[in-house]
């Protein structure tokens, strides 16, 4: 028991420093170069405090776990057909893996949408009624091992070390927290193989319904199939349609078919946001 509550409080500790580092990085980046005027109480501050220390304290490692034993019971069935890549330099591998996991991502994203049961976890993504750095952690686990498990899996299949795929996941939740940060950064001619805040905010505009922008990091498969949008302006409003839990367990329960309605309330409307000053 003390072990548990040792680790617990271990994990706990390198959350909130987490969260301090993040804190001190993107605060800053989102007052300089605001993408977008913001409400002047940020909407659901404590639930996505909650979903921060959560997917830290327990789903991150879960999830971790899950795609590593998935990994090493793959591995021998798979060894035999790796032998082509051995003559692929580790470089070229690595290039390989990662177009083809962000590739899977964005058929993955684009069905996320399209498909009912994984819109009824990714649902949960969207009722972020203000996106900025800490929205990115606002996401149910299953949803998360979805996702992760599609970008990995060229590397997993490729036979990549368990610490080089550890790596990636770091990575790519760094990314995504980015790619949520309330700012403006033009990114020049590399726009299309780097994703900018700028589009993924259109992606979670509420009257398109995230119909637009689907890519995570090379927003070149947006412009191949036809799903890229860089308006001028910014949107006018974030979230999903319908009533958004206001509690964490609840807003876990309701893809599962066990909603609270006592826990839930309906999105803040467009009109009675209430911006920033300018000057704040």
């Amino acid at each position: 028991m003390t072990s548990l509550l040792g680790d617990a409080a271990g994990r706990l500790l390198t959350a909130a420093t987490s969260l301090a580092l993040l804190a001190v990085i993107f605060a800053p980046l989102e007052r300089v170069f605001r993408g977008r005027r913001r409400f002047a109480r940020r909407p659901a501050l404590g639930l996505d405090l909650a979903f921060f220390f959560w997917q830290h304290v327990l789903w991150t490692g879960a999830v971790a776990t899950g795609l590593a034993a998935a990994a090493a019971r793959l591995d021998p069935t798979l060894a035999p057909l790796r032998a082509p890549l051995s003559a692929v330099p580790l470089w070229g591998q690595a290039v390989i893996a990662w177009v083809l996991g962000d590739l899977l991502l964005y058929g993955g994203h684009r069905l996320q949408h399209r498909v009912d049961w994984l819109w009824r976890f990714h649902r949960l993504h969207h009722t972020a009624e203000e996106v900025d750095w800490l929205a990115a952690f606002r996401e149910h686990p299953l949803d998360g091992l979805y996702t992760r498990a599609l970008v990995n899996l060229p590397a997993i299949l490729m036979g990549f070390s368990l610490s080089t795929i550890a790596g990636l996941i770091a990575f790519r939740g760094l990314w995504a927290v980015f790619i949520h940060a309330n700012v403006k950064l033009p990114v020049g001619p590399l726009k299309y193989l780097m994703g900018a805040p700028s589009l993924h905010r259109w992606h979670h505009d509420r009257e398109r319904g995230g119909r637009v922008n689907f890519a995570n990091l090379m927003p070149f498969w947006d412009v191949v199939f036809g799903t890229y949008y860089e308006p001028a302006e910014q949107p006018e409003a974030f979230g999903a349609e319908g009533p958004t839990p206001r509690r964490y367990w609840a807003a876990l329960l309701e893809p599962l078919g066990l909603r609270l309605d006592r826990e839930s309330k309906p999105q803040r409307a467009p009109e009675g946001a209430e911006p920033e000053s300018e000057m704040g």
